[in-house]
């Protein structure tokens, strides 16, 4: 069973989970992964929020960080910064749940719109990104870049509410 909920606001539970998020950026941004302390500088402002995929793996409350989506709210704008769910529960629609959470978050705030980038050879998150009504708004020429690898453009999504 999976729950989705805010990042926890008790210190000790609270490092383990970012420490764990941090270790599922390793796995699934290898290239450009958020570590400990840059999420911990994020989540450190006002606008920054993060829903929290746990796995329940028994009712003593030790439930397992299994994705994520930190975002930013600033008015009636908001972006997502990083959203990723860890390799082993990829392809469980986990992802889309954490949209209908997000959705309903952000509508309830009266936010309007809402923003992500997406490499444009990522087929599959753009794929799910447009399930979720987000359309491509604009096009970062060559924006990503790795060593010895063709460069690739940034597309940047929207996602409208009203």
């Amino acid at each position: 069973m999976f729950i989705i909920e805010k990042l926890a606001t008790n210190t000790a539970k609270r490092q383990q989970t970012i420490e764990a998020v941090a270790n599922i950026e390793l796995l699934v941004q290898p290239h450009d992964a958020w570590m400990y302390q840059t999420l911990v500088e994020m989540l450190a402002q006002d606008s920054m929020h993060m829903l929290m995929v746990y796995e329940q793996e028994d009712k003593a409350d030790n439930n397992k960080v299994i994705g994520y989506c930190l975002y930013q709210v600033i008015f009636e704008q908001a972006e997502i910064l990083r959203i990723g769910t860890h390799p082993d529960y990829q392809r469980q629609g986990i992802a889309s749940q954490i949209f209908a959470q997000l959705n309903k978050e952000l509508m309830s705030n009266q936010v309007e719109s809402l923003l992500l980038e997406v490499r444009a050879d990522n087929a599959p998150a753009i794929a799910l990104y447009e399930q979720q009504a987000f359309a491509v708004i604009h096009t970062r020429k060559d924006y990503y870049q790795v060593p010895h690898q063709p460069a690739v453009d940034a597309l940047i999504m929207q996602r409208v509410y009203v």
